[in-house]
């Protein structure tokens, strides 16, 4: 399949063909289990200290005193160790042990990033994720080289309305909301819509251009996951490749 590459200023200047890689087979199954994995392997181990409740010399009473046998402090009555006393242990405390990572292997992991990015050509996908694409003309939008040494804030805004995403950008920063229950006291308050992805061969400033703008992310050929692709394992995101990194991916993900 052919596709239109653009220049900065949203002009055709030539068409490539696009590699194998956005012919995989559509499976959204195996790209929510690489999303939820990559998610979980960032999981920092946490639990309550194992002694937590039981640093008392607290010895029950013993039968024959028409009083539960529970543990006492001594010289009182005070129950204490026991859950349900006030200072004692939980019944089932939180352990660090815990693995909460969810592995995946590595061909299913591959797997999953090919089919993502083969996702990112369809426009229903895209459509469904919740993307304004009134004014994008085709997916993938594949854009020349020289848009990775643009480092300006303003110069990128120019190349994304020219490109017809800038909508979606502004999309996502009215998006943003507060999320509901306990997370917003736990260092996620708010949740965030996600823009248009930029993959790009090499990283020339277009990261320090780019990162003002709401939702847009910038990520290396060679460091694309399934979680960029597929935000909260749901894929179709709004792509946009650069030339150089349309010809890198012929040989990645294999």
């Amino acid at each position: 399949m052919k596709v239109n590459v653009y220049s900065k200023e949203g002009k055709v200047t030539e068409d490539i063909e696009l590699p194998a890689i956005f012919n995989e087979e559509f499976r959204p199954d195996l790209i929510k289990r690489a999303v939820i994995s990559a998610q979980t392997a960032r999981v920092q181990p946490w639990g309550n200290d194992p002694m937590a409740g039981k640093r008392t010399s607290a010895e029950s009473w013993g039968s024959g005193r028409g009083a539960a046998m529970v543990p006492r402090i001594k010289n009182g009555s005070k129950t204490a160790f026991i859950p349900l006393a006030v200072g004692g242990r939980q019944a089932h405390p939180t352990r660090a042990q815990k693995n909460h990572h969810e592995k995946i292997n590595i061909k299913e992991r591959r797997f999953a990033i090919r089919s993502a990015i083969a996702a990112t050509s369809d426009k229903e996908l895209v459509e469904n994720r919740g993307h304004n694409i009134d004014n994008v003309e085709q997916f993938p939008i594949v854009v020349e080289d020289d848009i990775c040494s643009v480092k300006k804030t303003k110069e990128t805004r120019e190349i994304f309305k020219s490109l017809g995403v800038f909508e979606d950008i502004t999309r996502s920063k009215s998006g943003k909301k507060i999320r509901a229950g306990r997370g917003k006291t736990r260092g996620r308050k708010y949740k965030n819509v996600k823009g248009p992805l930029l993959v790009v061969g090499e990283d020339k400033g277009i990261s320090l251009g780019a990162r003002n703008h709401s939702g847009v992310d910038v990520v290396t050929v060679e460091n694309l996951n399934a979680e960029l692709l597929a935000p909260g394992t749901h894929p179709g995101r709004l792509t946009i490749f650069t030339k150089s990194a349309i010809e890198k991916l012929g040989g990645l993900f294999q």
